[in-house]
């Protein structure tokens, strides 16, 4: 009955579908990416938070010749109403003249505060230098400042920084090579052989054989029709195939500023031997007072007393046998009571030894 149940527990086990990824979640099509856009403009209408900088004043003047108005040279307009700001968005793929985006306003001047202000409009530039997007309206901040007439003050998140959804209206498409050619081309996110093959099997199977070829651990060719409106049919179809990655090479990341470990299930250590202990050293100062008697003319001394205390926890020494797990690794950590900095301090140490089958990276 048991040698039974054993059976049928098992054939369940393997019936279980495999994990698998979409190729959209595993690889991007080259050539369908996003733009950086930036620009510099001035922002108005603030509480009087706005900055006194010298190139704001530049702007201001230049801002008003525009308009027809000149101001005097040597005349200090007193701008505390004006920021100046910089302008950057992210012009999606395929973003035709009219669609709108997105935009991120920051000071680059000494104000305190950018609520309630306006962004005046603003060309977005390329790295082409071209303009590819126009931006205004109302900021939209999330910090704030507040201050007392003695000098307080408090600051929650940071107000010099504010958006403003779909402020930009495209005024240029950027032109892609997503309907030229006989084939389309994958790009793992994560170089990986295996993966590379395991797509090319997935796709062939699907489509039929030398559909798709791998030309390195990265790209992955795919013949692909010349219509635009068969390609995108096309491209929905495969960017739905599911496909198991292969796993990733064993690694062990360390952030040393916050503490944070993380071991990758594929990390494996060799015999080795580790101790781990303690030493702290306290040093007390206890002043004493000390009557010097009768040929010390009756006053009291202060005599010194240091008292240096060390002590030392029992040094525990853990055995690591052979291909041990990362179960087994963190059960070993924990029954030491070792705290982020010594755990770091044994993996740098098995690595040196040779012990520690796995990438370790500091970051």
């Amino acid at each position: 009955m048991l040698r039974s149940s054993l059976s049928v527990l098992l054939l369940l086990l393997l019936a279980l579908p495999v994990q698998a990824d979409r190729l959209k979640d595993l690889a991007t099509v080259e050539g369908v990416r996003s733009n950086q856009l930036i620009g510099y403009g001035l922002v108005v209408g603030l509480d009087g938070s706005g900055d006194r900088a010298p190139f704001t004043n530049q702007t201001f003047r230049n801002l008003m010749s525009q308009f027809g108005i000149a101001v005097p040279d040597g005349v200090d307009p007193r701008l505390d109403n004006v920021a100046a700001v910089t302008v950057h968005a992210e012009l999606p793929a395929f973003s035709r003249p009219g669609q709108t985006i997105d935009v991120t306003v920051s000071s680059i001047g000494n104000a305190d505060s950018l609520r309630g202000g306006t962004l005046l409009m603003t060309s977005l530039q390329g790295a082409d230098g071209q303009t590819y997007a126009i931006a205004q309206g109302s900021l939209v901040v999330g910090g704030f400042g507040a201050g007392g007439a003695d000098g307080s003050s408090i600051t929650v998140n940071v107000p010099s920084v504010g958006r403003i959804p779909s402020g930009a209206t495209v005024e240029r498409e950027v032109a892609n090579a997503f309907s030229q050619g006989d084939t389309i081309t994958y790009q793992l996110n994560r170089p990986d052989f295996t993966t590379a093959k395991r797509v090319v099997e997935a796709i062939n199977d699907l489509l039929g054989p030398d559909m798709a070829y791998a030309q390195d651990a990265t790209r992955i060719d795919v013949r692909a029709p010349r219509d635009a409106s068969q390609r995108v049919s096309f491209l929905s179809v495969l960017e739905n195939i599911d496909v198991e990655p292969a796993q990733e090479r064993a690694r062990v990341v360390i952030n040393s500023r916050t503490g944070t470990i993380v071991i990758g299930q594929n990390v494996r250590v060799s015999p080795a031997a580790v101790t781990h202990g303690n030493l702290s050293v306290t040093i007390a100062e206890n002043p004493q007072a000390a009557d010097q008697g009768l040929f010390g003319g009756g006053e009291a001394v202060v005599v010194p007393d240091t008292q240096i205390i060390v002590q030392q926890d029992d040094a525990r020494m853990f055995e690591f046998g052979p291909a041990v797990t990362l179960n087994e690794i963190v059960q070993s950590v924990n029954q030491v009571g070792a705290a982020p900095g010594d755990v770091m301090a044994v993996l740098e140490a098995l690595r040196t030894a040779g012990a520690l089958r796995a990438d370790l990276i500091v970051i």
